[in-house]
């Protein structure tokens, strides 16, 4: 009797053989090829010598099978003394929506040839191993869980996370088909776990974990078994599965996900679960040699994750998602995975490979085989030290698809370099080229070709096709973009700068901003009381975008010339997808403050702030005067002009100083202040007919311009997309109404980033 191969292409597979009324399944695994080690197991009719030593049930003969009943849907436990099912023979378990954990205390593998079935959740523990033969169906409502490794019997009753351990060497393996309708399938053992027919899983997880420790636990959205104590443990899947997510971990061992036709590993999403794959091997390695495909429930594409000591691919690997993130200490990508990558990207699947520099590792990155694809699929290349592109080697898109090459991924100031010394052939691709390099490091940019009728998306901030940007990992770099207010930066991480005593850039010496600032949707947060603004003045050429900034400025009580704002003090340029939050309040006379920017004469787009804004001349929300343009941008956060003279404003403060335009913009902070004061701002003429104000929670009937009072709205309206004339609430709009939220926000700020 035969059964499926085993090994990877060009390799004879082990035979199972059928001798005696005994079935020896050789199955053992090297890096590099599967030897035979012999595995006996009696293949008996029928369980035999069953005892409840937890719980309570019956055990009944009904013909060639039995029927195990645990009433109630409760837990159980039954130890036996052999737990294996002839060909023709069934075993039932009639046990509700309960859990039933059947140990094999005696010295023979449980060989599973026949129908094991259960209304319920079902366990089978035998350290000598267990076998699902060719002809074996396994059918639960709840989990089913196959293992070597022993479970704590007051744990399993009590319903609790469960670990697993034990020292055994045998194997769990799968020759047949194995299916839960409600839960999950977890296949573990210490030494061996191999899938070489079907498992299926639709509303759960199906794991495969070789360890000597294991936890699992009971997640709804997430895998649920995690390796504690590795074991050099191998774990093969040469079958088919599919499952709502997929795990394949094996901690310090191998993973081989091996090749055959159509796609052998198949997570499908439920509406509480994504589509997730994921394949462990910490300080092991993963082997790719077939297709692995992750699907939400709702048909977009899942996730794949991939993590290992040492990764290699086959010449049939590939991964069809949304997105394909890759984890190992370092790693050159050779013809290989090269291939493996293109195809990938070829099917719409964008590709995060992260070097980690774990186990001594350079965490350098290399490009040594070209990689050209088409569509909208972009590459990541993040290195934990250096990315290179060697030398005759091209990079290249024909479609949307973008690519950002990432020295010093964990932005911790180690030198980080990109160095291309090849090609990066954007010429027929609409996306973007971004390298990221330490301002301690360099930037070889090589040969980049770009498109020459490129053009940036409306509002994007974005000014060129192919960008080089030094990274500000730290409070000491974002000071030094002092030296040089024309170069372009990047922030690497999030930011704190509580206890800093950082400067406004620019603001001494009188000089702007001229440069590109793309703070890649980090925050920085809890800047020093005594700072005007982070930038002084960004000129007409500058853009600042992609940022959250927070600032907590207390009473300041001391006088700025040009007023205050947390993210600069004017704006000649461009501020594109910025929020600020915080605080920046006054308890000086003549003071003028803003949530944003403290006079803008350039461009605002979708930006906003929740800052709370007190001063004494004048305040405004998001800006105190506009001499500019405002547009899809809003403010929330309470507003005071507190002298007697004080004007305060929704979005704009100053009582003479608007003079630009606003339109599709809101405004719902409380709004005070003793002289003049409006929902929009303080007084302006040239407001859209698409801004709003908040009439019950700014506190003010009018907008303080030409806007009707139609245009208040009230809480109600402003929780229905549809009292936003105009505004774009689409699936790919700029606006986003969240369940149970009574303001719009901008999609930018709760999209995955």
């Amino acid at each position: 009797m035969s059964h499926p191969e085993l090994l990877r292409p060009a390799r004879r597979a082990p035979r199972r053989q059928q001798s005696r009324g005994h079935i020896r399944l050789a199955v053992g695994i090297s890096l590099t090829v599967l030897s035979v080690t012999p595995v006996a197991f009696a293949a008996g009719v029928l369980p035999q010598g069953g005892t409840y030593v937890a719980g309570a049930g019956t055990i009944t003969s009904q013909g060639n099978g039995l029927v195990v009943t645990q009433p109630g849907s409760t837990r159980g436990v039954i130890d036996w003394n052999s737990f294996s099912i002839g060909r023709h023979n069934s075993v039932t378990f009639d046990n509700g929506s309960g859990a039933t954990l059947n140990r094999v205390t005696g010295g023979s593998p449980s060989a599973i040839l026949g129908r094991l079935s259960a209304t319920g959740s079902l366990y089978v523990i035998n350290p000598q191993g267990v076998v699902v033969g060719s002809s074996g169906v396994i059918t639960t409502g709840g989990r089913f869980v196959a293992s070597t490794l022993d479970i704590c019997n007051d744990a399993f009753m009590q319903g609790s996370s469960l670990t697993l351990s034990g020292n055994s060497n045998a194997a769990v393996i799968n020759l047949g088909k194995i299916s839960s309708s409600g839960g999950d399938v977890f296949l573990i053992a210490r030494h061996d776990v191999i899938n070489a027919g079907t498992v299926a899983a639709p509303n759960g997880t199906a794991e495969l974990a070789a360890g000597e420790q294991v936890l699992l636990q009971d997640a709804a959205g997430s895998r649920q078994v995690f390796v504690q104590t590795g074991s050099q443990g191998t774990v093969v899947n040469k079958g088919r599965i599919t499952a709502a997510q997929i795990s394949l971990q094996a901690a310090d061992g191998n993973v081989y996900a091996l090749a055959g036709s159509g796609t052998r590993i198949r997570a499908t999403g439920t509406a509480s679960r994504d589509g997730h794959v994921w394949l462990v091997a910490d300080s092991g390695r993963v082997e790719q040699y077939g297709t692995i495909t992750a699907n939400n429930a709702d048909g977009s594409g899942g996730t794949v994750d991939t993590q290992a000591a040492q990764l290699t691919f086959g010449r049939h690997a590939a991964v069809h998602a949304a997105k394909w993130n890759l984890s190992t200490p370092d790693f050159t990508i050779d013809d290989s995975a090269a291939h493996a990558l293109q195809r990938s990207l070829n099917a719409g699947t964008s590709i995060d490979i992260a070097t980690t520099g774990a186990n001594g590792a350079t965490g350098d990155l290399g490009v040594a085989s070209s990689l050209r694809w088409q569509g909208p699929a972009s590459l990541t290349l993040a290195a934990y030290r250096n990315v290179s592109v060697t030398t005759g080697t091209t990079i290249a898109n024909n479609g949307a698809g973008n690519l950002t090459l990432r020295a010093d991924a964990s932005g911790i100031d180690n030198g980080g370099s990109v160095a291309n010394n090849g090609t990066v052939d954007w010429s027929k691709s609409t996306g973007i080229v971004s390298a990221l390099y330490d301002m301690n490091g360099s930037f070889s940019p090589g040969t980049l070709v770009s498109n020459a009728t490129w053009q940036a998306p409306l509002y994007s901030g974005l000014v060129t096709q192919i960008t080089g940007y030094q990274l500000v990992n730290s409070v000491a770099d974002l000071q030094n973009i002092e030296n040089n207010l024309a170069g372009n930066y990047a922030l690497g991480k999030d930011l704190d700068a509580g206890n800093s005593a950082f400067q406004t850039l620019g603001f001494a010496a009188g000089t702007s901003f001229t440069g590109q600032f793309d703070g890649m949707w980090h925050t920085i947060s809890n800047l020093s009381p005594r700072f005007e603004a982070v930038f002084g003045d960004i000129g007409p050429n500058g853009v600042v975008r992609d940022v959250n900034v927070n600032a907590n400025l207390g009473q300041v009580d001391f006088f700025f010339d040009n007023g205050a704002a947390i993210l600069a003090i004017q704006n000649h340029g461009t501020i594109a997808n910025v929020f600020t939050s915080g605080a920046i309040t006054s308890g000086n006379l003549g003071n003028e403050f803003a949530g944003l920017v403290a006079t803008n004469f350039g461009l605002v787009a979708r930006s906003g702030s929740s800052a709370t804004v007190r001063a004494d001349t004048a305040a405004g929300g998001l800006v105190v005067s506009n001499k500019g343009t405002i547009i899809e941008s809003y403010a929330t956060g309470p507003v005071l002009g507190f002298a007697s003279r004080g004007s305060a404003g929704g979005l704009a403060g100053s009582f003479l100083g608007n003079t630009g335009t606003i339109t599709q913009s809101f405004a719902s902070g409380s709004v005070s202040g003793l002289a003049f004061h409006g929902g929009i701002c303080a007084s302006c003429g040239d407001l859209g007919n698409d801004v709003y104000w908040n009439v019950q929670t700014t506190g003010q009937p009018a907008s303080g311009g030409n806007l009707p009072a139609a245009n208040g709205l009230t809480t109600a309206q402003m929780s229905n997309p549809a009292s936003f004339v105009g505004w774009d609430f689409g699936p790919n709009g700029v606006w986003v109404m969240l369940p149970g939220a009574t303001q719009p926000v901008l999609a930018w700020q709760v999209a995955p980033h």
